[in-house]
Parts: C-alpha cells; sequence; structure tokens
C-alpha cells in the first residue's frame, strides 16, 4: 500500500488504525542507489562469515525479503538515494555480488520505502524481533533436504552459505530419534547431550541408551561411551596397525565423528579388524622365521608375560678370515681417506663418491651382531603390537622353549665307572682294616692296606681342604677391590644372562619380580621401554656360553663395566608397596636411594585418567586439583558428576606436573615442599582470578 505522505509525521497513525497490515509502496531501486542509513540502531558492523552466508543465499533464490528503505532528503530535496532501514546485511551481500561480478551494480532490488515509521525504530525491530528457529527444527530441515531433494553437504553448504563439514553436523544432527529432539524443544535434553547421542546414527541405540540411562549420570560423556561402547576408536593401535584405507578396503563401516575429530570415528566392525590384525601379524612372523631361518615365530597383540622361555640374545658373530681382512682393509682406506681431506669440506666429487662406495661395501657385509644358524635351528621370535604401538609391532628374537633347551651333557662313563670302583676299593679297604682291628686285638696288630694312590679322597677331606681354600681366596679377594667388583659383575651377569647354571663360585643371590604384576602398561612405559632397550643391548654383547661369560667381563673397560653391573643391580630393585607388608627399612632406602638420585616422577607418569583419576574417589580428585592447581578450581569442579570432573581435571593436572605424594622425591622439585616457590596453581591461576579459572569455569559452565 503506498504511503499517504513523503515524510513521517509527529502523530503517525497506527496500522491497525489505518486498517492496512504494511505501510509503505513497494519499488524496484537499482542497488547502486541503496545507501546504509545513519539511523541504523546496529553499531557493530555484520560478520564477514554472516556476509558471505547471506550472499550465497541470495545468488541461488534472490532476495526473498524486500529492505525497508526511506529516501534520502538533503536540503529539503531528495537526492534519488534510499537509506536502508532494514536489511543492511541484504545491501552488503548484493555488493559483494556485484563486486564478484555476479550481479550489475545497477541491478534492480525490490524495496518498500516507508515513511510513515519511524526509521530507527523499524531498524530496532528488525534487529530484535525476530526469533531464530529452533536448532532441533534446523537440524530436521537440513536432514529433509537431503532425504527429499537428494541435496549433498556441499549442495546445502553452498546454497546456504555455510562450511560443509557444519552442514554434516547439523544432518547428523537431524537423524537423532526424533522423540530425542521431542525432548531437547522441551528442554529436558541439553544440546550438549543430543550431539552426545549423534555420534551414532543408530535411532533405535539412542532410544535404548536414553531409556537405560542411570539418573546420577546422563552426562554428555556417558552417553558418548555407551553409544560408541561396542565400536572401535580410529586412533586404536590396531587400526593404526591394519590402517583404515586396508579396513574400509575389506568392507568394513566406519562411523565418522563429526563432532569432534573430523579425521576420526570408529570403527564398526570389532571381529573383522580383530582378525585383519591377527592375520597380519600372523604373516608377519612368518615371512621373518621363513627369512631369517628361525625354529618358530608367534604374533601376540600383548606381550605374553610368563611365556617361560630362556632367551639368547644377539651377540658378535664370527666371521671368515677373507671377510675380516676385507672389512679391515676398507675401514683402513676410510680412515686415510678422512686423513686426507680433513680440511676440505666438500671434498670432491670422486673423493665423495670414494666414501660413498666404501660405505655400501660396509653395509653389505651386515651387521656384526646376530645368532648363528645353529642358535636359530633352536630358537624362535615373536611379533608383538605392545600396547602403545603406532602401526609399528615390536620383533623380538632369540627365545627357546623348555623343551628345545640342550640336554644338560652326561657323565663321562669311564669317570663314572672309576668313581664306582674307587667306592668298592673304599668299602674293600674298609673291610680289610676291621678285619686286622679284629686279629690285632685276638692276637696281634696288622699291618695297614697300601691302596690305591689315584683313589679319591674321602668327601670330608675334600670339604676340608676346599674350605680352607675358600677361607683363603676369600681374604685375598678382599684385599683386591679392582678383582671383586670383576668377580660381582660375572656373577650377575651369569645369572642375568646365561643359559643354564650360572658359571660362578660366588654365592650371590639374584632375583627380579616382575612389576608388571602390580600395573598395566608399565613394560610400555618410558621407564620400562628403557630398560628392555638396555637390556638387549647387552644382551646382543653378552656370550652366551657361561664358561665364556668372565673373559668377556674381564675385557671391559671400567666404565663399561661399571654400566654393566648398575644394569644388572638396578633390575634387583623393588620398592613395590602391596599387601604383603616390608620391613620400614626396606622401604626407606628406597627414598634414600630416590633422593640420591634425584628421582623426578614427572619424566616418568602423568596424572591421566586412566592411570590415577578414574581408580581413585571425588574428593582425592578435587584435592589433587586443591594441590596442583587451585582451591578455587576445585571448589569450581565440586558438584559435578565424577566422569565430567576428570574430564576437567585431567589437562590441568598434566600440565601442571602433579604427582601424588607416594611419588614425590624430596628435593628433586617435583612437590610443593621442595623448595619456597608457589605452586604449580599459583602459576596457573593468578590469585585474582585468571585464564586458566576462567577456563575451568567456561567449562563447568558447558556442562
Amino acid at each position: 500500500m503506498t504511503s499517504t505522505s513523503e515524510t513521517n509525521p509527529t502523530t503517525a497513525m497506527t496500522a491497525i488504525e489505518a486498517g492496512v497490515a504494511q505501510f509503505g509502496e513497494v519499488r524496484d531501486i537499482p542497488l547502486n542507489r541503496l545507501k546504509a542509513s545513519p539511523k541504523n540502531v546496529r553499531r557493530v558492523g555484520h560478520r564477514q562469515e554472516a556476509v558471505e552466508s547471506r550472499a550465497a543465499t541470495i545468488g541461488v533464490k534472490g532476495v526473498l525479503q524486500p529492505p525497508v528503505v526511506e529516501p534520502e532528503i538533503k536540503a529539503g530535496k531528495a537526492t534519488g538515494y534510499y537509506l536502508v532501514t532494514a536489511g543492511e546485511g541484504r545491501r552488503q551481500a548484493l555488493r559483494l555480488l556485484a563486486k564478484r561480478k555476479a550481479l550489475p551494480n545497477t541491478v534492480a532490488v525490490r524495496c518498500i520505502v516507508d515513511t510513515t515509521n519511524d526509521p530507527a525504530e523499524v531498524s530496532l525491530d528488525e534487529n530484535i524481533s525476530q526469533e531464530l528457529m529452533h536448532p532441533a527444527d534446523q537440524y530436521e530441515a537440513f536432514k529433509d533436504l537431503a532425504d527429499r531433494k537428494g541435496y549433498g553437504a556441499e549442495e546445502i553448504a553452498a546454497r546456504f552459505g555455510i562450511k560443509p563439514d557444519i552442514v554434516r553436523q547439523r544432518m547428523r544432527l537431524g537423524m537423532v530419534a526424533p522423540a530425542l529432539l521431542d525432548l531437547y524443544r522441551e528442554e529436558v535434553l541439553t544440546l550438549d547431550q543430543i550431539t552426545a547421542f549423534a555420534v551414532n546414527p543408530d535411532r533405535d541405540r539412542q532410544v535404548a541408551v536414553y531409556t537405560h540411562l542411570p539418573a546420577h549420570d546422563q552426562s554428555p560423556r556417558t552417553i558418548r561411551r555407551l553409544m560408541t561402547e561396542n565400536k572401535v576408536s580410529t586412533s586404536d593401535r590396531r587400526v593404526q596397525f591394519v590402517g583404515l584405507d586396508a579396513y574400509r578396503a575389506a568392507g568394513g563401516p566406519v562411523l565418522p565423528d563429526l563432532f569432534f575429530d573430523l579425521n576420526g570415528g570408529w570403527i564398526e566392525d570389532a571381529a573383522l579388524l580383530d582378525r585383519m590384525v591377527a592375520e597380519k601379524l600372523a604373516a608377519m612372523a612368518e615371512d621373518i622365521r621363513d627369512r631369517e631361518g628361525w625354529k618358530w615365530a608367534s604374533a601376540h597383540l600383548d606381550y605374553p608375560y610368563g611365556h617361560g622361555c630362556a632367551r639368547i640374545f644377539e651377540h658378535v658373530l664370527a666371521r671368515a678370515p677373507e671377510e675380516v681382512e676385507a672389512i679391515n682393509a676398507l675401514q683402513a682406506e676410510e680412515a686415510a681417506l678422512t686423513d686426507q681431506w680433513a680440511d676440505i669440506d666438500p671434498p670432491p666429487p670422486e673423493v665423495a663418491a670414494r666414501f660413498e662406495a666404501i660405505e655400501a661395501a660396509l653395509e653389505a657385509f651386515g651387521d656384526d651382531y646376530g645368532h648363528t644358524p645353529e642358535e636359530k635351528a633352536r630358537a624362535g621370535v615373536m611379533v608383538i603390537l605392545g600396547e602403545h604401538a603406532a602401526g609399528t609391532p615390536r620383533i623380538e628374537r632369540g627365545f627357546v622353549r623348555p623343551e628345545d633347551e640342550p640336554a644338560p651333557e652326561p657323565l663321562d662313563e669311564a669317570e663314572d665307572g672309576d668313581q664306582t670302583a674307587a667306592e668298592g676299593e673304599d668299602d674293600a679297604d674298609g673291610a680289610e682294616a676291621d678285619d686286622g682291628a679284629e686279629d690285632g686285638g685276638a692276637g696281634g696288630e696288622a699291618e695297614e692296606p697300601i691302596g690305591d694312590p689315584a683313589a679319591p679322597l674321602p668327601d670330608r677331606v675334600v670339604a676340608e681342604l676346599t674350605a680352607h681354600r675358600s677361607a683363603a681366596l676369600r681374604d685375598a679377594l678382599a684385599q683386591n677391590p679392582d678383582l671383586a667388583q670383576v668377580a660381582l659383575v660375572h656373577a650377575l651377569v651369569s645369572r642375568v644372562f646365561a643359559m643354564g647354571s650360572p658359571a660362578t663360585c660366588l654365592d650371590i643371590r639374584w632375583g627380579s619380580r616382575n612389576l608388571n604384576d602390580f600395573g598395566e602398561g608399565i613394560e610400555d612405559s618410558p621407564a620400562g621401554v628403557a630398560i628392555s632397550e638396555r637390556h638387549q643391548l647387552w644382551g646382543r654383547q653378552v656370550p652366551s656360553a657361561p664358561e665364556d661369560i668372565w673373559d668377556f667381563v674381564v675385557g671391559l673397560d671400567g666404565d663399561s663395566r661399571a654400566s654393566l653391573l648398575a644394569h644388572c643391580v638396578s633390575l634387583t630393585l623393588d620398592g613395590v608397596q602391596s599387601w604383603m607388608r616390608r620391613p620400614k627399612t626396606e622401604l626407606a632406602h628406597v627414598e634414600t636411594l630416590a633422593t640420591a638420585l634425584d628421582l623426578d616422577m614427572r619424566a616418568y607418569w602423568k596424572p591421566t585418567a586412566v592411570r590415577y583419576l578414574d581408580r581413585v574417589t571425588k574428593a582425592q580428585i578435587m584435592a589433587a586439583v586443591t594441590d596442583g592447581v587451585s582451591a578455587r578450581a576445585a571448589s569450581l569442579m565440586a558438584k559435578l558428576k565424577k566422569p565430567e570432573m576428570i574430564e576437567l581435571a585431567e589437562p590441568l593436572l598434566v600440565e601442571a606436573g602433579w604427582l601424588p605424594d607416594l611419588l614425590r622425591t624430596v628435593g628433586a622439585g617435583d612437590g610443593p615442599e621442595d623448595d619456597g616457590a608457589p605452586p604449580a596453581s599459583e602459576a596457573l591461576v593468578p590469585p585474582e582470578g585468571g585464564v586458566e579459572e576462567e577456563a575451568v569455569a567456561e567449562l563447568v559452565a558447558a556442562e
């Protein structure tokens, strides 16, 4: 309807009084004649993303809602331009399309010229009286477009000016069971809860999970876990080993995670995945067995503790004399060239080429360490994926099953016969002596028989003599500290590495308790990996024959022998506190060693959910946050359920490097009592509040 006047009257008639639904005349106005109105109440301009989105929709569907404008008046005269009272976002979107040459700058824009209503009031009404549609309605509308018109995420994104990933998320939310979306509309469920249900598009599963949710725990974290409990995360070690592409190629379905990790998701066919892992591990084991010549090979998802096998470690392999000569010649040539061209960098091309040829020739001879064909003929190899594998399994070689261990050497038959004969002669001599004694008693003394000079000495005589010798050896060894250390190292190495009976006369008892019996993942922890690598490094050097170990230990330099001693001694350390009571003196020595070593457990252990937080009470979690972060941060978490509390506490405690009292070493800098510096909490949360506390508050509010 056309306005009754061109100026805004001081006493305007309402639309109801005028009997109309709308004031103003509909006109087509060129885009380059539309200007921003100074009476627009929006002072914060439109975001670029919003303008881009509006331009995308206009490019497909045109301007669906005409802007409201008024004529521009200067000096009492119309200028021919119009000021946009409502619809500035549409004007900017049209100008963006014109700038991109998608529309001419003079394109006609259908507008409503309103000179009746107050422009500022119209602008305010445009910005505050509109109510956005409920998100659940938007989710279902996107899904309807996909189902009814066959639009994909990219097509919908182009038509509405948003990112395809956002469209996919909203389409997934539209696949939530209608009953649950209705509960969301009624504010019984939150958006975070609906998002948690949407990770799995199985509507029956969604309803079942909601029906059986415990009243005390309906958190998004719990819902998400229940919706995916029969699935395997794509970050799982098995998926990393097999490869997501290989799993898909085998027909395995993948449920993408559209909300938290756009590159992640879940494997839906766990049985297929496990079969592929087992087959790939077995194929690797068989390939290594056949290629390297082992007697057997086995594949394992985790390390098979209690396997009962002895082990032959890698050792220096004997080479043919001609190989040794060739290697020595190449190494000598390399050393001579290095000395000759040490001051010229880079060396001439022909010299560099010779260096490469020498290196290639040395590599062709292979590693100096390994196992002999005879050892491989009775030993095997294990292929182990391991707990923290990232697609590369561990290969452990040289295990010998009990049935494959060499039988003990039998006693020499001649020696056995001599021993039996000697025992018979002793018995005969004894009998003759007794008879002589009887004869002497009756009628005179009998001569003692001469006997066999080669006969073994009586056991008691042997024991007495060797006892004297042992005493002398003890005294002599006590006066030779260097040799005593050699003997100690030899005794320990014989018990740690040698197969069969240790070849040592020192009665030093060595024991090593399996720490994996007291906790999962210790074998794959930073300390466990370091110990295993060190053990294998020494294992490949120590001779497998017990009788050869003495010469090996004697041949080590002082530093190497000390390092080997330290390794063997370290394996005996046992600071475990379990249900068995241990003397206080032993536990006190644990603390003495930790202090002497300046042990900082922050390099070995993190307060994660798996390692600590899931296994203690809420009160203990709050105490940890109070100690490691701040009392205020702990108080903000006080009313949360345990899963949400853990989710918030874990990154804070890990970042703060917090440790429980059992893991702290006095003086190592890993406990609040170690120095006068403020605790980690003071660095993370300033006294009057700070970034970390605000982050905690925001996360708690979101939960």
